[in-house]
């Protein structure tokens, strides 16, 4: 299954963020763009989440043919986020309409928060290339393991809009992640503590 050609994946990933441009070009509603600020955040979330739940469920399900693809084709999917993101912060940029409206709006949490997982996204999304990964050798997976603080920025950037409004939904999505990660961390704990015993 991993040897199957990327681009459908890539078609496929393309699909919404094509839609979305599209409606906010040739929508007459002037609320169109505020409409689609929500979507665009809530898939680039999802596309992360589901990029950073690749190697617990490979803990899981070492044998699966379908979380062998997943994590062959892993790197697709956190740039799709990035792409998400990227169409999110800039629908942003359209609706709030002045630079005065953006820097206004820093010291809410529900937007800086969101900025810092942005500003986190641009590297890795710039080393995300084969030719980045070698340059970087071992440095590269420090930058990813920044991921991990990119996602804790979108569950707070998510969790706290409409005065934590989105606290549910947000808890809902990172839910599964984080039971994935609480075993990943269990696995290894387990796995070190068997080997200092067997040393002993």
């Amino acid at each position: 299954m991993s040897r199957l050609s990327p681009y459908w994946l890539w078609a496929l990933l393309a699909v919404l963020p094509a839609l979305f441009t599209f409606e906010a070009l040739t929508s007459t509603d002037p609320e169109a763009i505020h409409g689609l600020l929500h979507p665009s955040g809530e898939f680039a979330a999802r596309l992360l989440i589901l990029t950073m739940m690749i190697s617990p469920l490979a803990l899981i399900f070492r044998q699966s043919r379908f979380i062998g693809w997943l994590r062959h084709n892993r790197r697709y999917f956190g740039v799709a986020a990035f792409g998400y993101a990227l169409l999110h912060t800039v629908f942003y940029l359209i609706d709030e309409g002045s630079l005065a409206a953006v820097t206004g709006d820093l010291p809410k949490l529900y937007i800086w928060t969101g900025w810092v997982a942005f500003a986190i996204f641009i590297p890795l999304a710039m080393t995300s290339m084969d030719a980045a990964v070698r340059a970087m050798g071992p440095h590269w997976k420090s930058l990813r393991r920044t991921t991990y603080v990119a996602s804790l920025f979108t569950l707070l950037h998510w969790a706290s809009l409409h005065d934590w409004g989105g606290t549910g939904p947000a808890l809902v999505h990172f839910g599964p992640l984080l039971a994935l990660e609480a075993y990943r961390g269990w696995y290894w704990f387990n796995r070190s503590a068997k080997r200092r015993m067997a040393k002993a």
